[in-house]
């Protein structure tokens, strides 16, 4: 039994005056009117129409049925109405969990984000830990390497590209290594995590260097990292995404740039994540084609 179809032909019923009226409105005939009407009646125990055969009038039970009745519906449809809003605007609550090292590069690109959505809340956190995007309520998440979860939908924002580097003046007081093996006379702040190693590899066509590495400081933060570069203390190998804009205007030299380098040979590209469960609402379609769109930029 199609109890709200049931209880919507009777507010119309009530709304038109008339069973005809109301099967014109509905697009139906007047005996399946009727029989809705009954339905209800004969659920609910009452009449809730008077029928003459010139007119129609609520009873008692009818008229305070009604008037409920009417106002669910009413909000019922509003209801649906917001939640449908959902997949045409840009509104509402976006939880993000984003990976420490690409914070660098989205977050100063946050507020022009928001500008162009002003019906959009962004809840940010930052973690290098896979949090569990169901149980803490995460609608977006930035992971680093390839993902094994089937219940992850997953879109890279840019391959495990990394480069060494080092500031100006520690350049000048060290000397530029011309070699991968002159690394090796250098301080290097290493990056320490489970998948990484005091091993750098250089890459160049089928050449292939393994340079065992040495320095002062170790750390599991990409923020330290870049940090201890800036400040000169020695080489690093760092995503490039992080270091970009400090390469572009000199901040920091790279270094071999005809090799390509890495500390793992796990896959360390950037992605996008969801839940998969939960399909794609539009402020999450929109936030990740800013994501996109952001790290492919020059």
């Amino acid at each position: 039994m199609d109890e709200l179809g049931n209880i919507k032909t009777f507010i119309d019923v009530v709304e038109c005056g008339s069973f005809s009226a109301a099967a014109r409105r509905k697009d139906t005939t007047v005996s399946s009117v009727a029989r809705q009407v009954k339905a209800l009646e004969d659920e609910l125990g009452v009449r809730l129409l008077n029928r003459t055969t010139r007119s129609n009038s609520l009873t008692e039970p009818g008229a305070n049925f009604y008037e409920r009745a009417r106002t669910v519906v009413t909000e019922l449809r509003s209801a649906k109405q917001e939640a449908s809003s959902f997949q045409t605007t840009v509104k509402g609550l976006l939880r993000v969990c984003l990976r420490i090292s690409a914070s660098r590069v989205i977050l100063p690109a946050l507020p022009a984000f928001l500008e162009r959505h002003p019906d959009l809340v962004l809840d940010v956190m930052l973690s290098d830990e896979r949090l569990d995007l169901v149980a803490h309520k995460i609608d977006v998440g930035v992971w680093l390497g390839h993902l094994e979860d089937s219940r992850i939908v997953a879109r890279r924002l840019t391959p495990s590209k990394r480069v060494i580097c080092a500031s100006p003046a520690y350049l000048a007081k060290r000397g530029v290594p011309s070699t991968p093996q002159e690394i090796t006379q250098h301080n290097c702040i290493i990056y320490q995590g489970s998948i990484y190693q005091d091993l750098w590899r250089f890459t160049k066509g089928d050449e292939q260097i393994d340079v065992t590495v040495h320095g002062n400081l170790r750390t599991n933060t990409s923020p330290v990292l870049v940090a201890a570069v800036l400040s000169g203390m020695g080489l690093a190998v760092l995503q490039e995404f992080t270091v970009r804009s400090a390469l572009a205007d000199g901040t920091l030299k790279q270094i071999l740039p005809e090799y390509e380098v890495s500390p793992t040979d796990v896959d360390t590209g950037v992605y996008a994540v969801y839940p998969n469960a939960r399909g794609m609402t539009r402020k999450t379609r929109v936030f990740i084609d800013f994501l996109v769109d952001l790290f492919r930029r020059p």
